[in-house]
């Protein structure tokens, strides 16, 4: 049997770890975790962890659910994979279905693939557009429509050309206005990318409400609804990227609901599963776009693009499940999470280093500052919202957070009073870093 510091200098010797400067191991080595239930999870010396960012925004309905471990293994028993080109199945048929009637406005048809990086993809035409900041996932294709240069730099030359356009930043947008207006106020790049660039634009890709990766900027509907009626008024395809806020992250199924509009595309992932197996779908309300690829073999215009687990049963069988969920249990109990949340948030406001506290529906997001006066921003050296991370981690929660964004993205399950603990937890280990 294998034992614990086994298992960490076999992970030392050979793993490298994803978005990770792995020299970080050498101060905080990384957690065996051996088990999970609920919102916690478990080290292999038995210690507890609030999920605070459900393992990467993925486990959406907490860690060993009974319902999706039932259906995963009662799938995997039956039909485990099979080949989706010339093939299908009961989950793979029944979800596509399911989702097209879920999402608002109204869609066609479903492309299944296994990540959401590969949900974003390329469409055909040669320009595309998106908002400064914007993270669609790490492929190619979706750095190209990406927007931070974190991600983007090392791999210029591979990019595909796209436009890129300042978007609303409401914590350090100078109109200092509400949400809602300044959404209107800074829509003005977007309008000009759109009026100069039409005839070349392929699409416009966007995260609706929550640009997550960049720092959890928060914006509002009413910059979606100019979006959506902007793209249609200059013949450019919206995409909605809903692979971080979907299922009811934000307050509602889709985000896009909020905001009353239905993207030509959505895409979607993370949630989808319930976090446990890596899966996505694009959703496409325009049959338009199928269309350009049907044909006689013999023009060779089929969508040529496939991936070996494309529609793999026990993911879509675990959607399904997710779904019933989702519509059975946690959407209507979810208002009162979210209330919970405000509480917690507020609690925090205070704080001498807290330059804003931000929501979106189950979405939490604390901005730390060296000085509330001008938001004066800490040094990038200083690390501290890696600081507050490793605080929290002691006191028994993973808060990992982006840059010195400290954020709240638990299972939408999550009890109140685990609730409560970890907005404890945060602000104990943001007095501890930032008041010493």
């Amino acid at each position: 049997m294998t034992g614990a510091n086994d298992i960490l200098q076999l992970d030392r010797a050979h793993v490298w770890h994803p978005c990770t400067q792995m020299k970080d191991h050498e101060q905080q080595p990384p957690l065996e975790i051996v088990r999970g239930d609920g919102s916690l999870v478990f080290d292999a010396a038995g210690r507890r962890y609030i999920d605070g960012i459900s393992s990467w925004w993925v486990n959406l309905l907490g860690h060993a659910h009974p319902r999706l471990t039932r259906v995963l293994q009662e799938q995997a028993a039956t039909l485990e994979q099979v080949i989706f080109a010339g093939f299908t199945h009961a989950p793979g048929a029944r979800l596509a279905a399911r989702l097209c009637a879920a999402a608002p406005g109204g869609y066609a048809k479903v492309f299944y693939a296994d990540c959401g990086s590969a949900a974003v993809g390329q469409p055909r035409k040669r320009r595309f557009l998106s908002i400064v900041g914007a993270y669609h996932g790490e492929t190619l294709g979706a750095l190209s429509v990406g927007g931070l240069a974190l991600y983007r730099e090392k791999f210029a030359p591979l990019l595909l050309d796209t436009l890129l356009v300042p978007g609303p930043d409401c914590f350090r947008c100078p109109c200092q206005q509400t949400r809602a207006t300044c959404a209107a106020e800074c829509f003005a790049p977007m309008q000009a990318a759109l009026d100069a660039h039409a005839a070349d634009l392929a699409a416009v890709f966007i995260e609706p409400l929550v640009q997550c990766a960049n720092g959890m900027n928060m914006y509002s509907p009413v910059y979606l609804k100019k979006l959506a009626a902007a793209c249609a008024a200059a013949g450019v395809h919206l995409i909605a990227d809903e692979i971080a806020v979907g299922f009811g992250r934000t307050g509602t199924l889709f985000a896009c609901e909020q905001a009353g509009i239905a993207p030509d595309f959505m895409c979607l992932s993370k949630g989808l599963t319930g976090g446990y197996l890596p899966f996505a779908a694009v959703l496409v309300r325009d049959l338009q776009t199928f269309d350009a690829f049907y044909g006689e073999h013999a023009e060779q215009k089929a969508f040529y693009h496939s991936h070996s687990y494309t529609g793999n049963p026990m993911a879509c069988r675990l959607a399904l499940e997710t779904l019933d969920i989702l519509e059975t249990e946690v959407l209507a109990a979810l208002p009162a999470r979210i209330t919970a949340l405000q509480h917690v948030l507020a609690s925090l406001a205070g704080l001498e280093h807290v330059g804003e506290t931000r929501q979106c529906g189950f979405i939490g997001a604390i901005e730390l500052v060296a000085a509330r006066a001008g938001k004066r921003a800490y040094p990038p050296e200083q690390r501290t919202g890696w600081q507050v991370y490793r605080a929290a981690l002691r006191r028994g929660a993973i808060l990992r957070p982006l840059g010195d964004v400290v954020y709240f993205m638990a299972p939408l399950t999550i009890p109140l009073d685990v609730l409560e603990e970890l907005g404890a937890i945060a602000r104990d280990s943001i007095r501890e870093v930032t008041e010493r």
